[in-house]
């Protein structure tokens, strides 16, 4: 999908969050470089200076008068982000400056940005695919170095590649499956029967691992909510603030301390985690503690995995999880194994001591295994989101369709699935893509991206 440079309008944001040292403004658009120059001086003009080159000068209001000294930077179409003419402005942070800037710029003929849309005309201007489009926004959401390297290779065109890869050999067999029903007279060499199926096998399989990478995908760009949950008393809160390197919840060796949900982020083994401490679960005492239990039991159902806590001391609770809960990916974990160090957990059990660290690698050994749910020793090339694998889901069964149809020489029937196989795959890079999915895709993007 292209576009013409010149024919939307040009559109203005701030590119960086208020608040630091240095705000970037962002233009593009056919009149990106006469907007900016109304507000923009320097010696020579920034139309007469080099491209992608800063240049120091001075911000003006409308009466004229200096506000800031700023860079500026011209970016001529095509060589740049959006495909179209770019200028950037960088002047001192803090909010004030930029929103005068702004204000400034819109005055003199810019439109706002909308979320995501520079990325966006960087798209239907073919500067790059679908899939690297959305890998900006997951390199701006990373929460995982692991997360991030994965959204730099996907920006690189390491999912488009193999996603175009499959959509090009589909369109290939496609021609020629229409080429033998449109003319069957002419002397057409057409692909073996068994030539069409051998691609359609590969294009499956090479589907099918793209699918099975959507467990990963989720986990590196969502995280997982994991729940701290046992006892009063059996060390939840200690274990948290080990897990985590600092003091975060309190911790007294009163039981039913923790009377709410506490959540923090993490990371464990390259995985984003949402750590979430629990009231101990037990027969409450007051209505506070009720609520309190409630939320426990709540956030539990809601976990991708549970730390079942309970403790080395001869006075720890019951070790069992309740018996409606069972079924949650679980790390059992023994705490407090300082206090008889010679004894084992037993097995499927992880002993552990957050006053002294002892066992924490083991435990995260355990939570890694628990979450990939199979050996997990690298990290994974491409890893699918949740909007790729959805039409990974639909093109698999129409290309399997396609191929009985080929099998029974029922070309007409196999072309109409095949067809299918080939939008769905190219809604995934853009080729067959509706606006109304570009505008859902690119909504969750932020200003000036």
């Amino acid at each position: 999908m292209t576009g013409q440079a010149g024919d939307r309008e040009t559109i203005a944001a701030i590119a960086t969050a208020v608040g630091g040292a240095v705000a970037i403004l962002r233009l593009s658009g056919a009149d990106a470089l006469a907007i900016a120059e109304s507000c923009w001086r320097g010696s020579p003009p920034l139309h007469r200076q080099p491209p992608r080159r800063l240049c120091l000068g001075e911000i003006l209001d409308p009466e004229g008068q200096a506000i800031d000294r700023a860079l500026a930077v011209r970016f001529p179409a095509p060589a740049s982000y959006t495909g179209e003419d770019m200028v950037e402005i960088h002047c001192h942070g803090g909010g004030l400056v930029a929103r005068t800037i702004l204000l400034h710029l819109l005055e003199a003929g810019a439109r706002g940005a909308e979320p995501g849309e520079f990325t966006k005309r960087a798209f239907v201007n073919g500067k790059m695919d679908l899939t690297q489009a959305e890998a900006v926004a997951d390199i701006v959401e990373a929460h995982s170095l692991m997360a991030l390297r994965l959204g730099k290779r996907q920006l690189e065109g390491a999912l488009g590649r193999r996603i175009s890869t499959i959509y090009d050999r589909l369109t290939t067999a496609l021609a020629d499956l229409e080429s033998q029903l449109d003319f069957p007279e002419e002397e057409i060499e057409p692909a073996s029967k068994s030539e069409l199926a051998a691609t359609l096998a590969e294009s499956a399989k090479q589907i099918d691992r793209l699918q099975a990478s959507k467990l990963e995908g989720e986990i590196l760009r969502h995280g997982i909510r994991l729940v701290l949950a046992g006892p009063p008393n059996v060390g939840k809160s200690s274990l948290m603030n080990a897990i985590l390197g600092r003091d975060r919840a309190i911790v007294t060796n009163l039981p039913g301390t923790t009377r709410d949900t506490l959540e923090e982020f993490a990371h464990i083994r390259g995985i984003p985690v949402r750590l979430i401490d629990t009231a101990g679960l037990r027969q409450a005492r007051d209505e506070v503690e009720t609520f309190g239990i409630e939320r426990t039991l709540a956030e539990m159902k809601e976990a991708q995995v549970v730390l079942w806590i309970s403790s080395a001391e001869p006075a720890a609770e019951e070790r069992d999880l309740p018996p409606d809960l069972a079924r949650c990916p679980t790390v059992r974990v023994e705490n407090k194994c300082d206090l008889k160090p010679d004894e084992t957990g037993g097995e499927g059990i992880v002993r552990v001591s957050a006053l002294t660290g002892a066992g924490l690698d083991e435990l995260f050994d355990a939570i890694e295994k628990t979450v990939w749910r199979q050996p997990h020793a690298e990290e994974p090339e491409v890893a699918v989101a949740a909007r790729h694998a959805n039409l990974l889901k639909t093109a698999l069964p129409a290309l399997r369709d396609a191929a009985e149809c080929i099998e029974r020489e029922q070309l007409e029937l196999a072309a109409v699935s095949l067809r299918t196989a080939i939008d769905a795959i190219g809604r995934i890079h853009g080729r067959t893509v509706m606006p109304d999915v570009l505008d859902r895709i690119f909504s969750r993007f932020c200003l000036g991206k």
